[in-house]
């Protein structure tokens, strides 16, 4: 029997050095990056002439390091969640395997020293084999993780060198990377030469510890080499492997950063540390750093670009860093691998706790709500070195990084023998810092008991320690002694997610539930350009035969990284200052785990009818973290009409990552309300054969619609309950309510005119709108009536029959003409917002085209809603147009297409501006949730089939 391609292998690894620290120093280093000579081929066992330094390349093409070559022309992206896009009998994959032949030239600089020699490879999806100058040089798995090869036998000091690489993309390591993201190959993150000098460090491991009870600290540098440790502001010069005790230091937190700069020094290296002071422990059944309960905000982040995939630059990546503490986000989780090493440092940098992830999930071996299969890497003593293997190389490399405070096993793998062995080496290897695994209920091998999707009702039973017991009496109290997170929730697909509002009030209610981490940061959509026409690609795009669609797009930003409404939304709820009115003085609460509020400024404004009449500052004390205090209310002057004070907590100076100014939380406080003003006289109907006239407002005798406002053509309104599902509705979700809502027909319901009475002030067309094949239906009595040369209708609703289904929507819709495109409104804004999902949006005037009020999700759905709209105008470039009010508010969608044109979208590419602009109003809408991934939506935002009247105010507007 032939012994098993290297790919194949279980661990299939050899030649690499040991697993160290990743780190810069001033050895001289090579950067390798830049354009590489590239050959694809459809199999894996090609002919290796291409190693040999004389083999002739010159019809090969080039494709720049870091990339993925799928996204050059290369094959193709393909996505999938959970199931592997191969056959699944491990450790070996389809004959027919891209794979990627790489050649790059390079000479070493003047001044390189003769001395020992180490080639890294940062990331390389997802085995690969080396030669440098036709010598073999060793090969690699794990694709999110660093590998390093000693080459100094092979390499010519004097004369150019030839790097040869080859890539499969498929190897036994695919079975370990089972990671809901696309499928792409490639060497992804940077190639360096390192020079390593005579008597330098290979590997060190930093140890700065705080005691919150003293304020003081220790250090200790543990090297494989006899070195030093210097830190000038700490006044410290030692050896390494001696603790040297500090009386006071300021510590580290993701709130106050507070990094110390250091030098590690042996022989002729000098390495620059930063040293973060803190301590990360359980104590009482908390997560505790520096000795307080910290709760998390967090997000999980895969690291995606919708050109690059994976090979995220590191502008990008600070990128993101800044917009996450800009949300008030304060944690990441590395789903479901190790970042590029250069995110790490941007977290001790600007302040985020991190759970760092191990490169590991075997999600296709677990089928839905069953064991995973017999033969899953966890458990199978097969795979047990590669596992380890796999945990080393992590905590090995990111082990000196303060702002990592948790290491996790991976994701998704089922429970086995394998992954206490993980958890025993990196228990042994660094016992500072807490593990986490979330597939284990027994939660045996970690110390935080962790969960996705825990809808509230669950969590809230958690957090009393109160949930269902485990089987085993000791697994059980030793679980419900742990703190609580939801490593995930609050799915992030489309329009949503809903419900985060009380999610954070059990994470601030009882101190077990400390926080969690939303699904996800980004849209992994992959950009495509075809012709003058741009959209973000999904599975399925790309014409894989197996796929999970747009499952792959449930980010906090879209692909561009243009903030969500969802990301406004998250920053909102998590905001680490609460505002709010306590009687006559306003209270402002410090959520913050270690910062007082001197950091910040408070400033007011008074707006009357979303007009400004008065603005200032309030004096606000340096409120300790935890605490409260009452603040006087600003004196403000008198108002006669719908008045809102506005009070925003914003940074008083300059930070890393905001300028002075920034808003960080706020909060509005009612102070007036609008004076009743009822409607004058009723102006008489006028009926005759061809029309009725009811003010400003044109009916068809026939059918009771109205068809124009004054001059101006309209179609409609009319009873409308359909809304183009968003993905917490679709078939895939955990409730999925579309499939039901198809299948009762609400997509399509049909109109009948029942009666049309013209009275001496008013017209009433009584209407049943109902779906084909079913004795449902609703019943609406329109009542049609006009005053002050405006034109009144209040909507009469009452089901007829007995409704097991929400209802999408609740509302009317109608047409006007396509010119009136600018659009002024006094209520909810600027941006969206729906039942569960608007703590992000603030009473006042706001502006914008009918095309910035559409939200461009990657698969097109419901959005653009405006809430507790006053009133609404819409108007050409003259200022003609129309006037909508609600009484005393409605929501309003507008756009340039139907809902149906929407639904029937893949891509916004796919919607064209039609010759009018639809709109809704709506009395009510079905709530959002999570239902993509988490729970459904909650009771009080689901939107029951019940008697409801809504009323509306249409006036038209001359120029």
């Amino acid at each position: 029997m032939t012994a098993a391609a290297y790919w194949e292998r279980y661990q299939p690894t050899s030649g690499a050095s040991a697993a160290r620290a990743w780190f810069r120093s001033d050895a001289p280093a090579l950067d390798l990056s830049g354009e590489w000579k590239f050959r694809w081929s459809p199999r894996a066992d090609g002919a290796l002439e291409f190693t040999c330094p004389g083999f002739d390349d010159s019809d090969w093409a080039v494709l720049p390091v870091p990339a993925h070559w799928q996204l050059h022309g290369y094959g193709a992206p393909a996505y999938t969640n959970v199931r592997y896009p191969f056959p699944v009998r491990p450790p070996y994959v389809p004959t027919d395997n891209p794979t990627g032949d790489y050649r790059v030239t390079f000479r070493l600089p003047p001044g390189w020293p003769e001395q020992r020699a180490v080639l890294r490879f940062d990331g390389v999806d997802s085995c690969f084999r080396v030669w440098l100058n036709g010598t073999e040089i060793g090969t690699a798995a794990g694709s999110r993780l660093p590998s390093e090869f000693d080459v100094t036998g092979a390499l010519n000091w004097s004369a150019g060198n030839l790097l040869a690489v080859r890539v499969h993309q498929w190897s036994s390591g695919s079975y370990l990377e089972d990671q809901d993201m696309w499928w792409l190959s490639g060497i992804f993150r940077r190639v360096t030469l390192l020079a390593r000098t005579d008597g330098g460090i290979e590997d060190y491991f930093l140890h700065a510890d705080y005691d919150h009870r003293t304020g003081g600290g220790t250090l200790r540098a543990d090297t494989d080499a006899p070195a030093r440790i210097a830190v000038p502001e700490l006044a410290i010069d030692a050896a390494a492997g001696q603790t040297v005790s500090i009386r006071a230091v300021q510590p580290w937190s993701a709130e106050s950063p507070r990094l110390y700069a250091g030098v590690l020094a042996a022989g002729a290296e000098r390495i620059p540390v930063r040293i973060g002071f803190r301590r990360v422990a359980i104590a009482g059944g908390l997560l505790t750093v520096n000795g307080r309960r910290i709760l998390l905000r967090g997000v999980n982040r895969h690291e995606f670009d919708p050109d690059r995939g994976r090979a995220v630059t590191q502008d990008t990546m600070r990128h993101d860093v800044v917009l996450m503490k800009r949300h008030n986000i304060n944690a990441v989780r590395t789903s479901h691998y190790p970042p590029d090493p250069h995110f790490l440092e941007l977290c001790d940098e600007y302040g985020l706790y991190v759970i760092d992830e191990c490169d590991l999930e075997t999600h296709g071996f677990l089928a839905a709500g069953r064991d995973p299969a017999p033969d899953n890497p966890a458990d199978d003593p097969r795979w047990r070195d590669a596992l380890v293997d796999r945990m080393r190389r992590m905590v090995e490399r990111d082990k000196n990084h303060p702002s990592i405070i948790v290491w996790s096993l991976g994701n998704e793998s089922g429970a086995g023998r394998n992954l206490t062995a993980m958890a025993e080496w990196a228990r042994g290897r660094d016992p500072s810092r807490p593990l986490h695994y979330e597939r284990d209920p027994t939660c045996r091998d970690v110390d935080v008991y962790s969960r996705m999707y825990a809808p509230h009702a669950e969590v809230e039973l958690i957090g009393r320690r109160e949930e269902d017991p485990l089987p085993d009496a000791a697994l059980d109290a030793r679980r419900r002694a742990m703190p609580f997170i939801l490593c995930e929730y609050a799915h992030a697909m489309g329009n949503g997610p809903g419900g985060l509002s009380e999610y954070q009030a059990l994470f601030e209610k009882y101190p077990r539930c400390q926080g969690g981490f939303v699904w996800e940061w980004i849209d992994h959509g992959i950009r495509v350009r075809t012709g003058q026409e741009e959209y973000f690609a999904y599975g399925g795009d790309f014409g894989e035969p197996l796929h999970d669609g747009n499952f792959v797009a449930d980010g906090l930003l879209f692909p561009d990284r243009t903030p969500s409404p969802g990301l406004h939304e998250y920053k909102k709820v998590v905001e680490p200052v609460r505002i709010g009115r306590d009687g006559e003085p306003l209270r402002i609460s410090n959520l913050y785990d270690f910062c007082d509020l001197s950091h910040l400024s408070f400033t007011w404004c008074l707006e009357q009818e979303g007009t400004e009449r008065a603005a200032g500052s309030l004096d606000v004390p340096p409120i300790g973290p935890g605490e409260s205090v009452a603040v006087p209310f600003p004196q403000l002057p008198p108002v006669t009409g719908e008045a809102w004070l506005t009070v925003r907590a914003v940074l008083a100076a300059d930070s890393p990552w905001a300028a002075a100014g920034h808003e960080i939380g706020w909060a509005q406080v009612k102070i007036g309300d609008a004076p009743p003003r009822p409607p004058g006289p009723r102006t008489p109907v006028v009926a005759t054969e061809r029309e009725i006239r009811v003010g400003p407002g044109r009916f068809d005798p026939a059918d009771g619609t109205l068809t124009g406002l004054g001059e101006m053509p309209v179609e409609g309104p009319r009873l409308d309950v359909w809304r183009a599902p968003i993905d917490n509705d679709r078939s895939f979700a955990r409730e999925p309510n579309e499939p039901a809502w198809r299948e009762l027909g609400l997509h399509r319901m049909q109109h009948r005119v029942d009666d049309i009475a013209a009275g001496p002030d008013e017209l009433v067309v009584r209407t049943r709108v109902a779906p084909a094949a079913t004795r449902l239906g609703l019943f609406v009595a329109y009542r049609w009536s006009a005053a002050d040369g405006a034109l009144r209708l209040t909507a009469e609703v009452s089901p007829d029959g007995t409704w097991r289904l929400p209802l999408p929507r609740l509302g009317l819709r109608m047409a006007v003409p396509a010119a009136l495109g600018n659009v002024d409104w006094y209520g909810l804004g600027p941006g969206e917002a729906y039942p569960d999902s608007r703590r992000a949006v603030r009473v006042g005037r706001f502006a914008a085209t009918v095309e910035e009020l559409q939200t461009p999700y990657v698969f097109p759905q419901e959005n653009g809603n405006r809430a507790q709209v006053r009133w609404m105008t819409l108007t050409d470039g003259a200022g003609a147009g129309l006037s909508i009010a609600g009484d005393p508010v409605i929501d309003i969608t507008a756009r340039r297409w139907t809902s149906e044109d929407l639904d029937a979208a893949r891509h916004p590419a796919d919607l064209r501006p039609a010759d009018r602009i639809w709109l809704n109003m709506d009395h009510a809408q079905h709530g959002l949730g999570s239902a993509s991934c988490g729970p459904g939506v909650l009771p009080a935002y689901r939107l029951t089939a019940a008697p409801a009247a809504f009323t509306v105010v249409f006036r038209p507007l001359s120029g």
